[in-house]
């Protein structure tokens, strides 16, 4: 099929061509490679991509762009739109609220739009574990309520929840909303936390842990992530007939819309996965031990069920197993930042907290 990746510069964007290439579609990118984090680092995961599957067309240009968004839609006409691109990042929205509004609600409407006017077989979106927002009630499952979330890009996340139900409902577009949990892996952004500590232990600079490390987090490697999105591009939903409007399911519909959890189902404390970055990196971190900060959520755990019912798969990869992996990444993309560490088994008496 002839698939649109919107965001294809990006972490999970370049994982997700490369995965579509290798398995024969007509991949079509798309991303404006905005300074958010350096545009090298995007420029480099596009040129990975072309040396593991081969060239493919990359569109520059941004989301918000209403006319330009419309000309790609029109022209191409893809099968399959696989919606990435947003600005990222709940601590960010503090600081910058304009680049949400701009990127996760105008441009996601110009891609609404875009289906609308081009119909498409499946529109998969990135939603995520952030809407669950004031919820403390764990495992999420996709039929808890998401009316309480603690920051801009949680709200914006929401918002294309519901936007994308409205024109399921009006023009039948098949969508499916993706609610990913912190998802990590080779070629990572530089602002989530493996790339960020990483770097600092590599570095020996502090690692500030908020809520004193107590955090838990549902992480879900990346190749988790392309699988699942992999597995459910072929299974458009189709309106639910047992969807009672007295009693509404919050996860499916009346009208061909879903959402689905993709998460590890295996909360892990901050302290812990620290811990085992620390090993992997044989090397100690100084730690900064910080109160609560506005925005964050105590605990993230995935219930995936909906997503095994549909596609009968679920993430299998372990922290462990992960972070060995992008750890083994990052030392040969940082290669001056590697170094020589003492003992992984020294580690825990090596360990300063500030």
């Amino acid at each position: 099929m002839k698939v649109l990746v919107t965001g294809a510069a990006g972490f999970i964007g370049a994982h997700t061509c490369l995965r579509l290439l290798r398995d024969g579609h007509q991949v079509l990118g798309l991303d404006n490679f905005n300074d958010y984090y350096d545009p090298a680092l995007k420029q480099a995961r596009v040129q990975w991509v072309q040396q593991q599957a081969g060239d493919f067309p990359l569109h520059r240009l941004d989301l918000a762009d209403r006319d330009a968004v419309a000309r790609l839609f029109a022209e191409q006409r893809p099968d399959v739109v696989i919606h990435l691109a947003a600005q990222a990042g709940v601590r960010y929205s503090l600081k910058n609220p304009q680049a949400y509004l701009d990127s996760n609600l105008a441009g996601f409407l110009n891609i609404l739009e875009g289906c609308r006017r081009n119909p498409v077989q499946h529109l998969l979106y990135a939603s995520s574990s952030s809407v669950y927002g004031a919820n403390q009630r764990t495992p999420y499952r996709v039929q808890d309520g998401v009316d309480h979330p603690l920051s801009l890009y949680a709200a914006t996340k929401k918002a294309n929840e519901a936007m994308a139900h409205s024109y399921s409902h009006l023009f039948g577009i098949p969508s499916s909303g993706l609610r990913f949990f912190t998802v990590y892996g080779p070629w990572g952004r530089p602002d989530m936390s493996p790339m960020q500590f990483a770097r600092a232990i590599s570095e020996g600079r502090p690692i500030q842990l908020f809520n004193h490390g107590r955090h838990q987090r549902d992480f879900t490697y990346i190749d988790d992530i392309v699988e699942s999105l992999v597995r459910l591009m072929p299974h458009p939903p189709h309106a639910d007939p047992q969807w009672d409007a007295f009693a509404p399911d919050a996860a499916s519909s009346q009208a061909p819309w879903r959402l689905f959890n993709i998460g590890g189902q295996r909360p892990v404390e901050l302290l812990d996965y620290l811990a085992l970055l620390e090993q992997h990196l044989q090397r100690s971190a100084v730690i900064e031990l910080l109160p609560l900060q506005p925005g964050d959520v105590l605990a993230t755990c995935a219930d995936a069920s909906a997503l095994a019912r549909v596609t009968g798969f679920t993430p299998q990869v372990s922290l462990d197993e992960g972070l060995g992996r992008f750890v083994a990444w990052f030392q040969a993309y940082y290669s001056n930042a590697a170094a020589d560490g003492e003992p992984a088994d020294e580690l825990s008496q090596q360990r300063r907290v500030i």
